[in-house]
């Protein structure tokens, strides 16, 4: 029971990790229940394009993955512009089928091609699990990010209410991994290459301390819950702190880095 990923991958990953995420067998693409509930918060934070109003809004998806996500973002935002942004190249090929716009970029060091407070969006999903160094990837992001622009950020949360439950049992948890080459300990039995693990409460002190403003965390369910556990699942979205993602929404703020 892991959920699929996509991710931007920093420019000094091992060569394991490079090989490893460009394998086709490794899932780049997130659920769409969760692809919607982002697209619609970051949708009335943007608002309609309007004649003689506003231009439309330049949102990047960084690590797009096979483009599902933004595909469904760029229907739900429709007017403004989505660009898919990842690094690895079999991702890009099979994003181009579902968006207009894709680039390969890096989350270190400058390393995503655009200038600096160019962008009025983010898309972060399931990217940030998958990193070595995150607090690189989110000063990136800022950089990228225009004084008030949006981020859209969602992981997997550690203490979603079944892996309370299993760490009570001695179980590895749900979505976490010990390994690259198999499962060991915990439910499910893909491999997909998870590295850090978020409270929501870590979530959002990590995202405030990397110079953003947190204007709400939400909940979404998780498509690999087994179905009869589903409407549970569903149910714990009320409660961010024990659903199974968090859809964390913040603005950059207008002051220098941190």
């Amino acid at each position: 029971m892991t959920p699929p990923h996509s991710a931007a991958r920093p420019s000094q990953a091992a060569p394991g990790l490079r090989d490893f995420y460009e394998d086709p067998a490794v899932p780049v693409a997130s659920g769409t229940e969760r692809s919607l509930r982002q697209a619609r918060i970051l949708a009335r934070a943007l608002g309609p394009v309007r004649q003689g109003g506003p231009p439309p809004a330049t949102v990047l998806d960084v690590g797009c993955g096979d483009g599902s996500a933004a595909g469904t973002a760029a229907r739900v935002l429709s007017g403004h512009r989505v660009v898919g942004v990842d690094w690895s190249q079999d991702a890009l090929r099979r994003a181009a089928s579902r968006i207009p716009f894709v680039v390969r970029g890096e989350l270190t060091d400058g390393g995503l091609p655009f200038a600096t407070a160019s962008a009025d969006a983010v898309l972060f999903s399931e990217v940030i699990e998958h990193l070595v160094d995150p607090d690189a990837a989110l000063d990136e992001l800022r950089r990228v990010l225009r004084p008030g622009g949006h981020l859209l950020l969602s992981t997997p949360n550690l203490a979603a209410w079944y892996n309370r439950g299993l760490l009570l049992a001695g179980v590895q948890p749900v979505f976490s991994e010990v390994s690259l080459r198999r499962i060991h300990g915990r439910p499910g039995s893909q491999v997909v290459g998870h590295l850090r693990l978020y409270t929501a409460r870590a979530l959002r002190e990590l995202v405030a301390a990397s110079g953003f403003e947190v204007v709400a965390l939400a909940g979404a369910p998780f498509h690999g819950v087994p179905r009869p556990l589903r409407p549970l699942d569903r149910a714990a979205c009320r409660w961010p702190s024990v659903a199974s993602i968090l859809l964390l929404h913040a603005r950059r703020t207008a002051g220098a880095a941190p």
